[in-house]
């Protein structure tokens, strides 16, 4: 039957564009493009699958097709075959079949890197550092994060044997797990950042983020009067619409036009169904450029309405819709349909993909091009390029040299190392520091390590002595070379020069240990500039009234 199935697979492209171009031929007259090139590109895989020297298997030869076709649009519209369908469905619905844990390679052995809090992972007692030794009845030495990955997957209600080698006390452990449902959350943290001031980080937009979104205010609520409310859209990419219709329909009136969507064909009005639950609660919502989507819809809509005040970095600029169409076999087309239109009539899409360049990449607008519109109150507001904070704030980075470390797995094996030593201790997540020892511990612990980093000061003068010796400039070359042997940036001399961002990046790993990724954003809040700002502005009333009226239009620098 699969042999069958494999066999028909190929007829039923060619079956569909024959249909394709009956309808163009007999359609409108600028149609006749379409359907003539429809018959071409079929034609070409019907020969290329029958005289090719090789054989070729028409799946890749679909794909290969489909992202020729979509690499002249815009990243967003991509072809998904049917192999891609879990994760798909994952990204938009947030759940997965499987026992719910990130993991990573770490020598020969996978390890298991974050089981989310409440999965069949954290209730079987698994912890960071645990080794996957066996998967049912399988040796996993040399296995990679994708093999690991789809043996732990599976049909909700099944069952999956893994055998683990304990990270403290190295016991050897057998597990009987049963797979569930898995449901990212999308609201990782919800608390008080002040008296009275409720913060809520909301990381995506998939279905059902706005119910977690209400009730994590619902439970803000019954701990505390609320006197103001963060929402926090930093590097949240978005996803799906209509959820964030819904989340902008708790903060204004019942039948408030959230968003409109522009397409070749259709336009539609997104308006708020549902009386609000919090109508006039103070808000301040944080965005960077990471916020993206749906984020930037919420984000855009309360600004435009006057209902909150934006802090943070000039978001993404993503004012694009999609839509998916089924194409058969279990495979989707995911396009993008329309452009979206926030209250104010802006869309703050950034980049202009039908306007490619002569190297035939797309033009991000120039902030020359774009346009004023108001807001209710009469603010000044712009589009193309992202949503503009009202405060707008500095981006915080951290170095190369501490994300080096980080990617190559030196920070979480200190860690794994640490924990043997301190698992018996507890920790307060929003106070929990490492001492100086303890750094000094990470120190010798890199000495024997080689860390494949260069720093952008070597790099530059690397290019300018070339330079110099192209241009037989022997005095400036000498000069350079005495710089460069003057410069410090090895491993040792990097770990004192960024020793406060590696320190936090260490204490960020053990309270993950200990108190989740929940505990991780309560103990990040402590010095969260962006976030306490927030709550300072949302305790300061009439600076907040001012800010969103129209006589101070300027954004605070």
């Amino acid at each position: 039957m699969n042999r069958l199935r494999h066999l028909l697979r190929p007829a039923a492209p060619i079956a569909a564009a024959i249909v394709i171009c009956c309808f163009f031929w007999h359609g409108k007259p600028d149609d006749f493009g379409l359907g003539r090139n429809t018959e071409i590109m079929v034609n070409m895989l019907r020969e290329l699958s029958l005289l090719y020297v090789d054989p070729i298997d028409p799946d890749r030869l679909t794909e290969a097709a489909a992202l020729g076709m979509t690499r002249i649009l815009d990243p967003y519209t991509e072809y998904l075959p049917e192999k891609e369908m879990s994760q798909f469905d994952m990204m938009t619905t947030g759940k997965y079949g499987g026992i719910g844990s990130l993991i990573r390679k770490k020598g020969d052995y996978i390890i298991f890197a974050q089981p989310y809090e409440g999965t069949p992972s954290d209730r079987a007692g698994i912890r960071i550092g645990d080794k996957i030794l066996a998967i049912d009845g399988q040796d996993a030495a040399g296995w990679s994060t994708e093999q690991v990955s789809g043996a732990l997957r599976g049909t909700p209600d099944t069952q999956v044997e893994v055998v683990v080698e304990r990270l403290i006390g190295g016991a050897r452990d057998t597990l009987r797990i049963r797979r569930e449902r898995v449901a990212i959350p999308s609201v990782p943290y919800a608390g008080f950042l002040a008296d009275g001031i409720g913060y809520v980080q909301h990381s995506d937009f998939t279905e059902g983020s706005a119910e977690e979104v209400r009730s994590a205010i619902e439970r803000l609520r019954a701990q505390d009067s609320l006197r103001g409310l963060v929402l926090d859209y930093r590097s949240n990419g978005g996803g799906l619409l209509q959820e964030a219709v819904k989340i902008v329909s708790m903060f204004v009136p019942k039948g408030t036009e959230v968003v409109r969507t522009k397409g070749r064909s259709e336009e539609r009005i997104f308006r708020t169904e549902e009386e609000p639950v919090l109508p006039a609660l103070p808000l301040a919502v944080l965005i960077d450029g990471n916020s993206a989507s749906a984020a930037e819809i919420v984000a855009g809509a309360l600004q435009d309405l006057d209902r909150a005040v934006l802090i943070g970095q000039k978001s993404f600029g993503k004012g694009l819709v999609q839509t998916t169409r089924p194409l058969g076999y279990n495979t989707l087309l995911k396009l993008t349909t329309a452009k979206y239109y926030i209250p104010s009539g802006r869309c703050i899409q950034a980049i202009d993909y039908s306007a490619h360049t002569k190297e035939g990449t797309a033009e991000r607008r120039a902030d020359s091009l774009a346009r004023e519109f108001s807001t209710r109150s009469g603010r000044t507001v712009r589009d193309g390029g992202g949503i503009s904070p009202d405060i707008a704030t500095e981006p915080e980075y951290i170095s190369r040299f501490a994300m080096t470390l980080l990617a190559r797995g030196f920070i979480e094996d200190f860690v794994d190392e640490y924990m043997q030593r301190h698992h018996a201790e507890t920790i307060d997540n929003r106070t929990f520091a490492i001492s100086d020892d303890d750094y000094e511990a990470f120190v010798r612990f890199m000495q024997d390590k080689e860390v494949p980093y260069e720093s952008e000061t070597r790099r530059v003068l690397q290019i300018l002595r070339k330079a110099t010796e192209n241009d037989r400039y022997d005095e400036l070359t000498r000069q350079i070379e005495t710089i460069e042997n003057a410069l410090q940036d090895d491993t040792q001399t990097n770990l004192r020069t960024y020793r406060e961002e590696i320190a936090e990046t260490i204490e960020s790993d053990i309270v993950l240990r200990h108190g989740y990724r929940r505990g991780v954003i309560e103990h990040n809040l402590v010095s969260d500039a962006e976030a306490l700002r927030a709550a300072e502005l949302l305790l300061n009333p009439e600076r907040y009234r001012a800010i969103l009226s129209a006589e101070e239009e300027a954004a605070e620098k």
